[in-house]
């Protein structure tokens, strides 16, 4: 076990530094080839899990240091790339790794009574799926502030969910053991716009240094808010813990912009961190993976009990935490000495040749095609995070 949890933060370091690659799919690309790794059962099982949780630790470093736009255009970014513009990246990744470690010990001790009361109600829940989704689409358009906003969310819905039915059944297959459409239609909803967008910056100013401008009542009332989020998110499919950090943004402190940055990247990495946690339970619970890695040992048939999973979940974890300011500090100072507009051309190729070896010719379609969908939120006026009717919308119609 303590080989294979070795082995995975290596690797979900590397996979996590990679922008595009979505953890899901690289946790079902470890289970592809986990039959030809030689090792008992358990260390496999170990190492992907361990893979799978440093890797949603890691990738916040990828998504803060590329993609920044040029500063005029600051009002609009992405709460953690305003950071960025204002000289506070050094921040937003301390405040990431801060809100990941503090749900990760909230999450597994919540995890047991939330998980007894999600057995209880879940066939309900189940029975109920297109209200329940259909509600968070609702408040996810009602916490647009203007009517304009609103407005421009329903269409984007409308956009994102059209795209999920056109493509999330079809089958792709691309030169990797595993195939599917999950990787381009991702980078190319969320990745392409916001890297199309940067291509003229001026790319991650000089950051200054990593103290937290922020109070800790902020900090533990966005800790909650996110765990309370991934604990929604862990149990019900089709949800992101992005969504989850939006709809918390309605309880957290504060209406500047800079504070509500800094609210937003801790609820949502103590979201994603919570999510991990708490779909472990729901596994063993409900009987259902709710994260890729799960998906993964469960199809390859790898152990995936809590003795094992929980302890590696936490310990990879823990160093996920610290590797994030380490780890994000350096990439922010090596992408800053870069041209933008040579960066982000890298990294649109990279992205093409991704969904090609994922999903062949039709995967790079989908990318190109999902890139288009992606840009709707920012030409309207809205937030990106009402892209994630794309997988939503198929779910909960079924």
């Amino acid at each position: 076990v303590v080989a294979g949890v070795v082995a995975g933060v290596v690797l979900g370091t590397c996979s996590g530094l990679v922008p595009g690659l979505h953890a899901n799919a690289f946790a079902l690309l470890l289970a592809s080839v986990a039959s030809t790794i030689p090792g008992p059962p358990i260390a496999i099982a170990a190492a992907i899990l361990a893979a799978a949780t440093v890797h949603t630790f890691l990738d916040v470093v990828p998504a803060l240091a590329l993609g920044v736009p040029d500063a005029a255009l600051a009002p609009g970014a992405l709460p953690g790339h305003r950071l960025v513009l204002g000289g506070r990246g050094r921040e937003a990744m301390r405040l990431s790794a801060l809100g990941s470690g503090a749900a990760l010990c909230l999450a597994v001790p919540l995890a047991l009574p939330i998980t007894e009361v999600m057995v209880g109600i879940y066939p309900v829940v189940r029975d109920s799926l297109w209200v329940v989704l259909g509600a968070v689409v609702l408040a996810l358009v009602w916490t647009e502030p203007t009517l304009r906003g609103r407005l421009a969310a329903a269409v984007t819905v409308v956009a994102a969910a059209g795209l999920g039915f056109a493509v999330l059944d079809r089958p792709f297959a691309g030169p990797l053991p595993v195939g599917g459409v999950l990787a381009p239609l991702l980078a190319g909803l969320f990745g392409v716009p916001v890297l199309l967008d940067a291509r003229d910056g001026a790319g991650v100013p000089p950051q200054g240094d990593r103290t937290l401008a922020t109070t800790p009542t902020a900090v533990v009332r966005s800790v909650l808010a996110g765990t309370g989020g991934g604990a929604f998110v862990g149990y019900l499919p089709g949800v992101s813990a992005g969504i989850a950090g939006t709809l918390a943004l309605a309880v957290l402190p504060g209406r500047d912009p800079d504070e509500s940055a800094r609210a937003y990247v801790t609820a949502t990495s103590a979201a994603t961190t919570a999510t991990t946690v708490f779909a472990l339970f729901a596994l063993v619970g409900l009987g259902t993976p709710r994260t890729g890695a799960l998906v993964a040992l469960t199809a390859a048939g790898l152990p995936s009990g809590l003795w094992v999973a929980v302890p590696v979940t936490v310990v990879a974890g823990m160093v996920g935490a610290m590797l994030v300011p380490l780890l994000g500090d350096r990439a922010l100072l090596l992408v800053g000495r870069f041209d933008q507009r040579r960066l982000v051309t890298a990294v649109c190729v990279f992205l093409v040749v991704l969904s090609w070896a994922f999903a062949g010719v039709g995967g790079v379609a989908v990318l190109v095609v999902a890139a288009l969908v992606g840009s709707v939120p920012v030409s309207l006026g809205c937030r990106r995070v009402h892209l994630m009717s794309v997988l939503m919308a198929p779910v909960a119609l079924g």
